[in-house]
């Protein structure tokens, strides 16, 4: 439907944790028009591989997240919406990587995340059926960064070192 604009920290919509969405009959249209515009809004940045409504400004439970072709995507599940997502299971082992954020689009950072994820959500391509899945390395990384946006925390929050792991980007859109 449309390219939304991205909001960019510190916007105290991406601070606020979100709403759930609502997925009744009648909310159906509400809720289809945030996964469009998430959608349109994400094929319009070159690799980029997910969004979250907050970004948007839809302080709602909904993000979209497709790591296909990526170079660091080992088994990609294909694109994925993300309706009300929750994290049922977080791996022990973790790992530290660079993130990015079209929300703070001069930065990178270290961040430390689990390995594996299994996550719930209702399955915005698919009628809104209960999904569940095991994700593993960039795509759990991805799923976890976007539902991160849904609680209110940004990358930022989850850096170790503001000293040692925060970057400027070397190159940006």
């Amino acid at each position: 439907m449309a390219v939304r604009q991205v909001l960019t920290y510190p916007d105290p919509v991406l601070k606020s944790v979100c709403s759930p969405a609502q997925t009744g009959p009648a909310d159906r249209g509400e809720t289809e028009r945030v996964i469009t515009d998430l959608l349109d809004t994400m094929s319009s940045f070159d690799h980029c591989v997910g969004l979250a409504a907050p970004q948007i400004d839809e302080s709602v439970r909904i993000a979209v997240v497709d790591v296909t072709g990526h170079p660091k995507a080992k088994e990609p599940h294909g694109l994925m919406v993300l309706v009300n997502p929750r994290v049922v299971h977080r791996s022990e082992g973790t790992r530290v990587s660079r993130e990015g954020c079209l929300s703070l689009p001069d930065l990178t950072a270290n961040v430390r995340r689990p390995r594996k994820a299994t996550i719930e959500f209702l399955d915005g391509r698919r009628g809104l059926g209960i999904n569940q899945v095991q994700l593993a390395g960039f795509e759990a990384r991805c799923a976890l960064h976007e539902i991160d946006h849904l609680d209110g925390i940004l990358f930022l929050d989850r850096v170790a070192s503001i000293t040692d792991d925060l970057f400027r980007r070397q190159n940006y859109r």
